[in-house]
């Protein structure tokens, strides 16, 4: 599941316009003509210019199909994903695009979508070389893991996560080559991969390195990376209480 409530393994890519009809106090309000990120059995996720708050009320209209939905996920408004929010139809309503759902799958695009530059990555991971290709950033998030094809089903924590890999702990561990899919919920939002475990480390964590991502959640991925990039206020609040010590001995 996605922190926004969204069934991951079940999320459809797809631009669909529809009409937005906002709802303040329950009242049937302004229209605003809108596309859809991507689509599941009980909401989407779409764009809005206005300001939309979790647990507002929208209604959303296809063609001869509505349905009354609510705010379960909004976007930081100072992020890259500013405007971006997930609905979910009310109990009892049915989504306006369930044709769509049945006639698509789920699609996945190559992590590294230049094979040039994936086969020379690939060469030098092998020959022990520049194993950090990218930056690592340490992150507390859920993991939910599952083997390709049927089989195991692993739950675990995120402690380190790169652009092209991450460090996952747990107390069930895949052996190194498992091809997997995998769902990362982290700085509240949920990416979707397929990869595969390259090592494992002490019985406890598995390193496992990206192959395909979710048509739609690159930007999710570079929005988390981003995130992380920032100063930490706590590392500004250890460097204060530092300069206070050292001015204190200075005296």
């Amino acid at each position: 599941m996605r922190p926004d409530g969204a069934e991951v393994d079940k999320l459809i890519h797809l631009a669909l316009p529809v009409r937005l009809i906002h709802m303040p106090n329950g009242e049937r309000g302004g229209m605003e003509l809108v596309c859809t990120y991507d689509i599941h059995p009980r909401g989407a996720r779409l764009r809005s210019s206005r300001d939309l708050k979790v647990g507002d009320l929208v209604t959303v209209e296809r063609g001869r199909y509505k349905s009354v939905c609510q705010v379960v996920w909004a976007a930081d408004p100072d992020s890259a994903l500013h405007g971006q929010f997930t609905v979910e139809c009310v109990e009892g309503n049915r989504t306006p695009w369930e044709e769509e759902l049945r006639q698509m799958e789920e699609q996945y695009l190559p992590v590294i979508p230049d094979w040039p530059t994936r086969k020379r990555l690939m060469n030098s991971f092998a020959q022990g070389k520049n194993r950090r290709r990218r930056p690592r950033f340490q992150v507390t998030g859920d993991a939910n893991l599952a083997e390709i094809g049927g089989g195991s089903r692993v739950e675990g924590r995120l402690e380190e996560i790169s652009e092209y890999g991450c460090f996952i702990s747990s107390s069930d561990l895949l052996v190194p080559g498992t091809a997997l899919r995998l769902v990362l919920n982290v700085c509240d939002v949920s990416i979707a991969l397929r990869g595969h475990v390259r090592y494992t480390a002490q019985n406890r964590a598995m390193g496992v390195e990206f192959q395909e991502i979710r048509q739609g959640d690159r930007p999710f991925l570079t929005y988390v990376l981003n995130q992380l990039k920032k100063p930490r206020a706590n590392d500004f609040a250890d460097l204060e209480v530092i300069t206070e010590h050292l001015a204190a001995a200075a005296g």
